[in-house]
């Protein structure tokens, strides 16, 4: 079978798998979003939200509560005290922003009178429930693990709870620049509204909008957002309140103690005959004057959004107040929240315990590592090499004890919270390394490994000095050189008498059914992939041998485009002229030169150094550019975005300054002057590679509008001292056009290399340029090669044309750069590459999100980390003796345990540890 041939059928291999979660029931529709309703009989769904039972957490029904009300009858969990702890662990991604509510419906027939209890999200106390009253707590807060705790910790009575949200909130910006804080919500107010809440899917991010009508002051209009895309809804937007000399707002309710505040303001002009000037008042807090003569239309946009901080004890108010002296309109708002802020306090990551000496055991002694997390990291060791072992999904859910993890046996300790004391993972078939994690157990006294295929070596198991039994017999491919045992360790193998019984075995005629239908369908779908691929290149839509674009460096075709991204609310440093020549010795070094002007590098006066990027006379770029990227990073910030430190904009100079990247560009690294090339080892280039995805996703979904790079290339790629990639460069980046508009026609603007070329060919700008252009970096960190090089034979002169040819025909060894020849695991490679070749399909719609790009890249990291980790321990345990030489019987027995490069494996979830069930 031709090579081509071969990477349709694992294309339509990932077509098959992904046809078949779309079939599957949706357990939630809304990405990202996860709703729990406590004791639900099944699915349903209620407010546009998809609700699931908790069965998965607690499956123990005799805590389930009907609770009557006066619209109907609701659900709650009462908790068996003697179940602590009482918590939901919830998958997260790490360094995304969530938002947690939980509500609590408090009656007699849930709770006694005088019960109360603490909520805590991982560590921070973020409430306290009283059985008197309903309640609902809310938080909103930055996951710092790939998972979190939600906790209900007793202080009087019963506890319990109604239902449980968490709401991915990428781009809301409240939490994502400090992980130290958790932002409780204290009040949500929907000025001017009507009296039905406003939530999903008016408000995507599901916030809930209390209304607060006053029919004396309030308004409304449906206007028009200028120059701005709010996070607010337009819903809470049309309506406002609004008095001829001032409006007040109380809220004396507070928590007893200083503690800070944030309040965010929320105005949208809906006269649209006010001008500037017309409508201009101060803001109070706490009779204090923090933002004088404020005035929405003052900077070319209806709308504003005024963060303000706070220190408050037990009351809060703020005011608006009409300015004097010939300003015509009294004040007006359309929405606040109010959020108190309160430290971030999370429990220690397994991975991160000091394993020397004393110091682990110093910390597994104390509170902070519990069994709970411990053992969530044991299942993602045993979850990543055995991804279709039912129990680590289907029965290693919510809290492990007591005995509701299958092999799993608790007891109790002195200090009331629940140990694991045995665990037996026997006959359940898995492969791979034994979990390290296991390591971290203290209170272990029996394990049980056999009947498995567990590889590689025994953990050293001296620190645990609770453990008593071990037994690894009949695990053929586990290295039988056992270390030393402890004085009361005893370690069993027998694989002489191995009988058995793995969960794998006894699904032989389900395995071959499907396997049938699988075939079945890969033959249709090939024959309709098949004529369809004819089809297109008889209409010579689809041209594997197309021309290589034209050879000119920048493309720029003029058009009315004039779109300026507008700051909201975030604040950049103004340097002077006079500052910039002393922090850069009057512009003595260069280290770069684009198409604004040179670059400079210098040292700020508290001593980091930073590059100075000054717009030159003859620059290609100019004014316009220069606002651009000013605005933009005013308003953004991500690991993976280059950040903007400062500007100077005097005596017709126009300066932005950046901190140093001390490792300078991908491009440099990969094949730049001598002086800057350095050789990149795969995983480098794939963190690289990761890093620049995951600062475009976050530009694509930015909350105030998707947001285009338009010139996303390896030169604009730069590495920090960490080799950290940051995307950087953002003069020509522009809003995504709305729907909706328009005679909208951007100025083509891009690299010969990297352009495009429906975007050059129809002038309609859209994310899936980016993807394109970010498909052909992935080319270059794959082969070490321009994008466009007319040096060379003409069927080489475009890195895309020349480096399909090899991938169609399953060589992408001929592309692989020199350089990483041989050291690279090939299901990694594959992944890389395959994604490089989807980024860069001539349509469009036929392109991924980055989104999607970020999935499989994380993917591709995992598997290769894995395999180095694999690799090292193979090889330390075959260098024994002074040889490196790995049996060849050896060999082939131990890659069973790795993924085959030709044989798709299941895609790893967002999350990195395995999901809870749904």
């Amino acid at each position: 079978m031709e090579g081509f041939d071969l990477l349709i059928l694992r294309y339509l291999l990932q077509c098959f798998i992904l046809c078949l979660f779309i079939l599957l029931p949706s357990t939630h529709a809304q990405p990202g979003f996860l709703s729990i309703a406590c004791c639900a009989d099944s699915n349903y769904t209620d407010n546009n939200l998809q609700w699931i039972p908790d069965d998965g957490w607690f499956p123990d029904r005799r805590g389930c509560r009907t609770i009557t009300r006066t619209n109907g009858y609701k659900k709650a969990r009462v908790f068996d005290l003697e179940s602590s702890p009482m918590c939901y662990t919830l998958t997260t991604i790490r360094d995304r922003e969530y938002l947690v509510r939980s509500s609590f419906s408090g009656n007699t027939e849930t709770a006694g009178p005088g019960s109360s209890f603490q909520v805590v999200v991982g560590k921070t106390v973020v409430g306290e429930v009283d059985s008197t009253v309903d309640s609902v707590v809310e938080g909103i807060f930055r996951a710092t693990y790939e998972a979190v705790d939600f906790c209900l910790v007793q202080e009087n009575g019963d506890v319990y709870i109604s239902s449980l949200e968490l709401r991915r909130v990428d781009g809301l910006g409240l939490a994502e620049g400090d992980p130290s804080r958790i932002l409780k919500v204290v009040d949500r107010i929907d000025l001017g509204g009507s009296s039905a809440e406003i939530r999903y899917p008016e408000d995507r991010y599901d916030r809930v909008w209390k209304p607060a009508s006053s029919p004396e002051s309030s308004a409304s209009a449906n206007v028009s957002v200028h120059n701005a895309t709010p996070t607010v809804p337009l819903e809470v937007l049309h309506t406002a309140v609004t008095k001829p000399t001032r409006l007040d707002f109380s809220h004396n309710n507070l928590d007893t103690g200083y503690f800070n505040y944030s309040i965010i303001l929320y105005f949208l002009e809906l006269s649209e005959t006010v001008s500037v000037g017309k409508r201009v008042f101060d803001i109070y807090i706490n009779n204090e004057k923090r933002v004088q003569k404020f005035d929405i239309l003052a900077d070319g946009s209806n709308y504003k959004e005024v963060t303000l901080s706070v220190r408050a004890n037990g009351s809060l108010n703020f005011s608006l107040v009409k300015v004097a002296n010939g300003f015509d309109l009294g004040p007006i708002c359309n929405g606040y929240e109010i959020f108190q802020v309160r430290p971030w306090v999370q429990p220690v990551d397994p991975r991160d315990v000091t394993m020397m000496g004393e110091g682990k055991q110093r910390l597994l002694k104390s509170d902070q590592v519990d069994n709970w997390a411990v053992m969530r990291w044991v299942r993602y060791e045993l979850w990543t090499f055995n991804q279709e072992i039912k129990i680590l999904t289907e029965n290693w859910t919510g809290n492990p004890c007591p005995n509701r993890w299958e092999g799993v046996v608790c007891g109790n300790s002195n200090d009331t919270t629940f140990k694991i004391t045995a665990l037996d993972l026997s006959s359940k078939g898995f492969y791979g390394p034994i979990p390290s994690n296991i390591t971290n157990l203290t209170d272990l006294q029996y394990l049980n490994l056999s009947c498995n295929y567990f590889n590689g070596t025994i953990p050293t198991f001296l620190l645990n000095s609770s453990l008593k039994s071990v037994f690894v017999g009949c695990n053929p491919l586990l290295n039988t050189s056992f270390p030393t045992e402890g004085p009361n360790l005893v370690i069993e193998d027998n694989n002489t008498t191995c009988q058995c019984k793995s969960e794998k075995q006894g699904h032989g005629l389900a395995i071959g059914i499907a396997t049938s239908g699988f075939i079945l369908f890969i033959v249709l779908l090939g024959t309709v992939f098949c004529c369809r691929r004819k089809k297109l290149i008889a209409q010579g839509i689809f041209d594997e041998k197309r021309h290589p674009m034209k050879s000119d460096p920048v493309y720029n075709i003029s058009s009315m485009d004039d779109v300026i991204i507008k700051p909201i609310s975030k604040q950049i440093e103004t340097f002077t002229l006079e500052y910039i020549e002393t922090v850069t010795e009057k512009y003595k070094t260069v280290i770069g030169e684009g198409g604004f002007g040179l670059v400079y590098q210098g040292t700020l006066l508290d001593g980091e150094e930073v590059a100075v990027k000054v717009l030159s006379a003859t620059s290609t770029q100019g004014t316009r550019e220069f606002d651009n990227e000013l605005n933009l990073l005013s308003a953004i910030r991500h690991e993976n975005l280059v950040p903007l430190l400062g500007y100077c904009r005097e005596n017709d100079q126009q300066i932005l300054v950046y901190p140093f990247m001390s490792n300078g560009s991908l491009q440099d690294r990969l094949y730049g002057e001598a002086a800057k090339r350095k050789i990149l080892d795969w995983p480098t280039r794939l963190s690289i590679a990761l890093g620049a995805a995951r600062g475009l996703m976050y530009l694509h979904t930015f909350a105030r509008g998707c947001v285009i790079h338009r010139d996303v290339k390896s030169s604009n790629i730069l590495l920090d001292h960490s080799m950290c990639a940051k995307v950087a460069d953002f003069g020509f980046s522009k809003y995504a056009p709305q729907e909706g508009d328009t005679g909208i026609s951007l100025e083509v603007r891009g690299t010969a290399g990297y352009l495009d070329p429906e975007y050059y060919s129809t002038q309609q700008l859209s994310a899936k340029s980016d993807v394109y252009s970010f498909g052909v970096v992935l080319l270059e960190i794959v082969s070490g090669r321009e994008p466009f090089n007319i040096k060379g034979p003409r069927k080489e002169w475009s890195l895309v044309e020349w480096a399909k040819h090899f991938i169609r025909e399953s060589k992408i060894e001929e592309i692989v750069d020199r350089n990483i020849k041989g050291l690279y695991h090939s299901e990694a490679m594959w992944r890389v590459v395959e994604v490089a070749l989807t980024c860069t399909e001539p349509l469009s719609a036929n392109r991924p999100c980055m989104d999607d790009i970020v999935r499989e890249l994380e993917d591709a990291l995992i598997i290769e980390n894995n395999a180095s980790e694999y690799m090292k321990s193979i090889d330390s345990l075959y260098s024994i003796g002074g040889s490196n030489r790995i049996p060849t019987a050896v060999v082939s027995k131990l890659l069973l345990s790795i993924p085959n490069s030709m044989d798709p494996s299941p895609s790893v979830p967002q999350a990195i540890a395995p999901p809870e069930p749904r």
